[in-house]
């Protein structure tokens, strides 16, 4: 199975690990690094990747995994190559997917339209207004594509799938190996529990990159 783990410049890197980290531990997945060239991509935080195929050369992957941004407002405005392959390679793949405002991404390319997805909070409405019937929770599987929250939900999301692709078992057994076993310090990840001052400094950064 090959599988398409995009990259882009200023992507978010725990949007792609998370997912990566729990899909590639199964022999039956071929990992692929894709961009819209060859060559070193860096991530939002300055983590740097390295692009191993061109979308031209990978034009029919069977899994897609696309990650958000913290600049993805930008990102949304600049992204025709990788929006056009989207367009292109979704209808052959068996499993399209997305992470964080990845989604947003999805749904500029289509794929989204009137379908339930989400996103990261900041991004929801954003993600309605491109056709997407957006929603609140961590991981969601509409036919073909499954939809991730916020970030951290990418590891879920990868659990899930593996679910989905094989067993129960195996991704329980992924889950134990990687002991992703969350004991957040604080109840703030979601805005529904974090103090209204925190939500506010969020929304401020995020209008900020």
């Amino acid at each position: 199975m090959d599988a398409a783990f995009v990259l882009y410049e200023q992507m978010t890197a725990l949007d792609l690990v998370g997912p990566y980290e729990m899909l590639a531990a199964n022999p039956e997945i071929t990992p692929h690094f894709v961009a819209e060239r060859h060559g070193p991509v860096r991530a939002d935080s300055g983590l740097q990747f390295n692009a191993t195929a061109t979308f031209n050369e990978l034009p029919r992957p069977d899994l897609i995994v696309v990650p958000g941004s913290s600049h993805w407002r930008s990102i949304l405005e600049s992204s025709d190559a990788l929006v056009a392959w989207l367009a292109a390679a979704h209808p052959t793949a068996t499993w399209t997917t997305s992470v964080c405002t990845g989604a947003t991404l999805l749904a500029k390319a289509g794929i989204l339209n009137g379908r339930p997805a989400t996103t990261h909070w900041l991004a929801r409405e954003v993600l309605a207004d491109l056709g997407a019937d957006a929603r609140v929770e961590r991981v969601i599987i509409d036919g073909d594509v499954v939809t991730a929250a916020g970030v951290s939900a990418g590891l879920d999301m990868g659990l899930t799938l593996v679910a989905e692709l094989f067993d129960d078992d195996r991704a329980k057994l992924i889950q134990l190996v990687t002991e992703y076993d969350p004991q957040p310090p604080f109840d703030t990840g979601s805005p529904e529990k974090a103090p209204a001052v925190l939500v506010d400094l969020a929304r401020q950064f995020d209008q900020s990159v």
